[in-house]
């Protein structure tokens, strides 16, 4: 998946474990696990709130775009019905 999740990296800066994170954001530490591991299909933006209150942290710091090879981009703008500019030639 081209969602990269970063919930591990965030939990050592601020050295805390799943187990604390999950109960401050109110969600089962096994739904937590789904998240931090990219199993995850979907994200309540009130949960990612939540999460980035206790980890005082913004969503960019836990959720990256990575393209999974080449024309990945392409293929997702294609999916969602955007039009797709022509790339420029090299120079």
């Amino acid at each position: 998946m081209p969602i990269a999740v970063d919930i591990d990296v965030m939990l050592a800066k601020r050295k805390m474990s799943v187990g604390e994170l999950a109960d401050r954001v109110g969600i089962t530490p096994a739904n937590l696990a789904v998240l931090k591991n990219g199993r995850a299909k979907a994200v309540r933006f009130t949960t990612l709130a939540a999460l980035c209150e206790v980890l005082e942290c913004q969503p960019g710091d836990l959720l990256r775009w990575e393209p999974d090879g080449p024309g990945d981009g392409d293929k997702a703008a294609h999916e969602s019905g955007a039009s797709v500019p022509a790339a420029s030639p090299p120079r």
